[in-house]
């Protein structure tokens, strides 16, 4: 089974305010990443890893089924959310990581990744030939990435091991949301 985690856990220093909750299309916008997880229909378990404002996010955002994990470590960065989401889908044989700010991910971006498996541990969107999410890891990469620390030791790890760059260019949806210049511009 290929399991999915969406990382929502940091405290969003940068935008000022909890921005898994601010509104974009009606809705908060950590719940458009959640949306296009539950509907992807590659994935079969999908987790969603929380941290700064667990309780909020939880008691605000319809999270369309997917399993809510908080992640106690999550002031020490990307990597520890990302080690949790792993713990808790373990049993998988790969998962598919998105990010909880990127709303515009489109869902055909998940099913390239999964079509393009088998060449390397990892497979990766590019938008415009620059490394973006989703990210395909396989199994064989939980344990070092559990071990991995800050916000760049994923990525760090992910190019000693080589990956599989799949462009998803046509598809739109590779920008997240890191400050609210940003949201209003994809409001607009």
């Amino acid at each position: 089974m290929i399991g999915g985690i969406v990382l929502a856990a940091g405290a969003a220093s940068r935008f000022g305010s909890a921005k898994q909750l601010a509104e974009l299309d009606g809705v908060p916008l950590l719940e458009h990443a959640v949306r296009t997880m539950a509907r992807a229909a590659d994935v079969g378990r999908a987790v969603v890893v929380l941290g700064a404002e667990a309780d909020e996010v939880i008691r605000r955002v319809d999270l369309h089924g997917l399993e809510p994990i908080v992640c106690s470590r999550w002031q020490e960065g990307q990597s520890a959310s990302l080690a949790c989401g792993l713990a808790a889908l373990a049993d998988c044989e790969a998962v598919v990581v998105t990010l909880g700010d990127q709303p515009r991910l489109a869902l055909p971006a998940i099913a390239r990744l999964v079509a393009a498996r088998g060449r390397c541990p990892a497979v990766r969107a590019t938008y415009g030939g620059l490394p973006g999410h989703p990210v395909l890891l396989e199994r064989e990469l939980f344990g070092p990435l559990r071990d991995v620390t800050g916000d760049h030791g994923a990525r760090n790890l992910l190019q000693s091991v080589g990956t599989t760059e799949v462009p998803c260019d046509d598809l739109g949806g590779g920008e997240d949301v890191d400050t609210p210049d940003q949201l209003a511009a994809l409001r607009s």
